[in-house]
């Protein structure tokens, strides 16, 4: 690959737009969209549109959409790839960081991949002679050529997307033999490829005819234990919140604050003057948190009025006089 200095505006030549490029990564979320518009409109295409020499676009299919939408201009700059697989490869490996791709996705784009690498292959292949004609030697026996290993494809593809050549397999497995409840559970985030492959192992021992509602079934049962362990994990969460604040309470509680306590505590912590200084501004800090919990119980928690005095109470048995105090 390389980038031939060649460019072009918009109002030169029009790109073209194959699927193999244009679906080979997932397509933006409608937040993403959205913001990549806000920008072009404001900033217009600053980055080119990366093309190779035949013009067909390599990177940035979102970009010029955008842009024809709202007929505003862009570049083009044209790059050199040996060939399909490389240009694939380089849009992968250029949109791969900006992405947070998991690993089902990437194992997707990797099977994306697979008739080119294959292809590739098969020309390295009888490239390097795998076709060749037996020849003869002097003895008549036969003098075969050089085995040509097979091209390990799982390993190449786990390698074009960054994933292990297990979990590789995994996702090859998944694409092959799953049913479709299955691969849309994983598409949305809800199983992992580890799960799902798991899911796929049990229901292919089941007669096809049944897989379908078992594999309902299973999404369901995974479904409630997502739930249960959201629930589980927001119960831990409150209670670690809750045991902080009780403890906070109850150690507060525990100080008797004098100034012979406070002497005692400084002397034999042998705190010095900075370190007396800086333990002032934390009980201060400490303070006002709890200041801001009493707010917050008293403004949001309580009902309005809790503390107010009841003026219509019947209890006015009793009377205070200022000048003369309590009277009957």
């Amino acid at each position: 690959m390389r980038n031939t200095g060649v460019t072009y505006g918009s109002d030169e030549h029009k790109p073209q737009i194959l699927p193999e490029f244009a679906e080979l990564l997932p397509a933006l979320t409608e937040e993403q969209q959205q913001a990549l518009e806000a920008d072009i409109l404001q900033n217009g295409c600053y980055s080119p549109i990366i093309v190779d020499e035949e013009l067909r676009i390599v990177d940035g299919h979102n970009r010029q959409r955008i842009c024809e939408e709202h007929n505003l201009p862009y570049t083009m700059a044209v790059f050199e790839f040996a060939d399909k697989l490389e240009a694939m490869q380089w849009a992968l490996d250029t949109q791969k960081g900006r992405r947070n791709l998991d690993k089902w996705e990437l194992g997707k784009i990797a099977l994306k991949l697979k008739p080119e690498i294959e292809a590739r292959a098969k020309a390295n292949q009888s490239m390097g002679g795998g076709d060749r004609k037996t020849e003869q030697g002097k003895s008549g026996s036969a003098m075969l050529p050089e085995a040509i290993s097979a091209v390990d494809t799982r390993k190449e593809l786990a390698d074009s997307v960054g994933l292990g050549e297990r979990t590789m397999g995994k996702v090859m497995q998944i694409d092959e033999n799953a049913p479709e409840a299955v691969k849309q559970a994983l598409d949305k985030g809800e199983l992992s490829v580890n799960k799902g492959y798991e899911i796929t192992k049990k229901l292919a021992e089941l007669p096809e005819e049944e897989r379908e509602v078992a594999a309902a079934e299973a999404l369901e049962y995974e479904k409630a234990k997502r739930e249960l362990a959201g629930k589980n994990a927001e119960i831990d969460r409150r209670s670690k919140i809750a045991n902080l604040y009780c403890k906070a309470f109850e150690k507060a509680i525990l100080l008797e604050v004098s100034e012979e306590n406070v002497r005692i505590w400084t002397d034999c912590c042998r705190m010095r003057e900075n370190e007396i200084a800086d333990s002032a501004k934390e009980a201060r800090e400490i303070a006002a948190y709890f200041s801001r919990i009493a707010e917050i119980i008293e403004d949001k928690i309580l009902p309005p009025g809790y503390f107010e005095e009841d003026k219509d109470s019947d209890d006015g048995d009793i009377e205070y006089d200022e000048c003369a105090g309590f009277a009957e």
